[in-house]
């Protein structure tokens, strides 16, 4: 935890203080352990990344991915194209390695890291335009570099770029369906079949989005773009017991992420990095200055973005423990020369991160680029099922932004089945009247029926983004709740009478005088 952290205040990812570790703990290190089974590292590293890819998943908001899709798919996979072309070309002409081993290193440096990105960007938000992007093209480009670093690294000749983009096309086609389908029905499952402990529902859902990896690598589709869709799906699908399992996920993506690291750092020989350090700065530079640049403005040019978020995306393709991880294939294949290749890749990994992750905070406040700060805060809500009294026990967290601060309870206007029984306000829990005033840092126990649950959360939701006046003047996205539609249209219809019979009574006078 240390760990976490000195990296949240440096700026630093944390990957690199694990990978510190391993380093230490093996080969040349203080306990001189020896560690040379890249077979294993590979195997435990993809276990790692599936999790990594679940729990990133089941943290993508759709809101805000959403209008992303079609950029981020460009993204990842005509801008790792670019990118693959344009580093394989310096680390062919430039470091004097041959084709098979600079396409390797293209491919496996074109994939960006999620968790290093946003470990970085945690103390710098940025709009849902750009996160949404870098999101989603995290969870989707790891698929066709993969891809592409497997046909790399195969025995024999290299196949022809059309049987590759056929290959990759395929793959990603059958791994999305994959992916959606078991979300889809694990989401389905999870709301309509009571377990018989809060705790397992955790379990479940990472279960689930693990399984929809085995799926989708059984039919031989991108079992990683299976479970980051999967787990995607779960995650906005309103699922019971959410805080906890969120928190689950993102406890075990850490776990997945420390033993990962600290296995590459194992592996590594610091010695043999010393004649690959300046090739590896040498392709680092040119992937970080000329190709990710030039994938990023080409392949968002239809998108019609402002140059300053290119430029800001463009220097946040940190990479991290992925393209470790991949360089591993070709030495698991027994590819000539891949030795070299893993040692360039660490070191390019290394040495960019500690550029780009302090500076990327910093470029970001330079091209102004950042979250408006008078933006609301989401409202933390936690269902658990109540499946024999059919109805739902809402937990509800009032953060500090919520626009639910000053508003009373009667002013809430829930729909009917559904009431406010319990607010906890600074350790001490009372029952409420209509009349008592929320609070930030308020919790709010909310009982609603079955059938107006989800109008339930959705008027909760509302009122914490537009206040005690949502659905009224069309704020925070809500209409004005169902109980309340026929005392409005019985008013409109009053009013509309009322006028009628005014104007009846003009034109009556009128007539009168004539």
């Amino acid at each position: 935890m240390a760990a976490v952290r000195i990296s949240s205040r440096s700026g630093l990812p944390s990957l690199l203080l694990y990978l510190g570790i391993g380093i230490a703990m093996g080969q040349d290190g203080i306990f001189d352990v020896k560690f040379d089974n890249a077979e294993l590292t590979q195997v435990i590293g993809y276990a790692a990344l599936v999790v990594i890819l679940a729990e990133g998943g089941l943290g993508t908001k759709w809101k805000e991915v959403k209008p992303a899709l079609p950029a981020a798919a460009v993204l990842s996979t005509v801008g790792v194209g670019i990118s693959v072309g344009v580093t394989a070309s310096a680390a062919h002409y430039l470091v004097g390695l041959d084709w098979r081993q600079a396409l390797i290193i293209g491919a496996v440096v074109s994939s960006t890291d999620a968790a290093a990105v946003f470990s970085v960007l945690r103390r710098v938000p940025l709009p849902s335009r750009i996160t949404g992007v870098l999101e989603a093209e995290s969870g989707f480009n790891d698929a066709p570099v993969v891809i592409l670093v497997v046909a790399f690294s195969a025995v024999g000749p290299v196949e022809h770029w059309y049987v590759l983009v056929g290959e990759i096309a395929l793959e990603l086609a059958i791994g999305a369906a994959i992916g959606l389908a078991v979300g889809w029905l694990g989401a389905y499952g999870i709301r309509h079949v009571a377990l018989p402990a809060s705790g397992l529902y955790p379990i479940a859902v990472m279960a689930i989005a693990v399984s929809a990896y085995a799926a989708g690598a059984m039919a031989h589709g991108s079992g990683f773009l299976a479970v980051y869709l999967a787990a995607m799906v779960l995650g906005n699908s309103k699922l019971p017991h959410w805080p906890a399992t969120r928190g689950f996920a993102d406890g075990l993506g850490w776990l997945a992420q420390i033993g990962m690291f600290v296995l590459l750092g194992l592996l590594v020989t610091p010695h043999d990095l010393i004649d690959d350090f300046w090739p590896a700065v040498v392709v680092g530079l040119v992937l970080t200055a000329v190709a990710r640049p030039l994938s990023v403005f080409i392949s968002l040019a239809p998108f019609r973005l402002p140059k300053r978020e290119k430029t800001l995306m463009s220097w946040a393709g940190l990479r991290g423990a992925v393209p470790i991880i991949l360089a591993t294939i070709p030495m698991v294949s027994g590819i000539e020369g891949s030795t070299r290749v893993f040692n360039i890749v660490f070191v390019l990994v290394i040495v960019y991160t500690l550029i780009q992750g302090p500076t990327l905070p910093w470029l970001a406040k330079a091209l102004k680029i950042s979250e408006d700060p008078s933006e609301t805060a989401d409202l933390g809500i936690e269902s658990a099922p109540l499946e024999r009294l059919r109805g739902h026990l809402l937990s509800v967290a009032v953060p500090g932004r919520s626009r639910m601060h000053g508003v009373e309870v009667a002013e809430l206007r829930l729909p009917a089945g559904a009431a406010v029984t319990l607010v906890v306000r600074e350790g001490t829990s009372f029952v409420p009247a209509p009349s008592t005033v929320l609070r930030r840092g308020d919790e709010l126990l909310v009982v609603a029926t079955d059938p107006v649950r989800d109008a339930t959360e959705a008027r909760l939701r509302a009122v914490g983004e537009g206040g005690k006046l949502a659905g009224w003047l069309g704020t925070g996205g809500a209409t004005a709740p169902a109980a309340e539609v026929p005392h409005l249209a019985k008013l409109a219809r009053k009013l509309t009478k009322g006028g009628e019979e005014h104007e009846g009574d003009k034109a009556g006078s009128r007539r009168a005088r004539h």
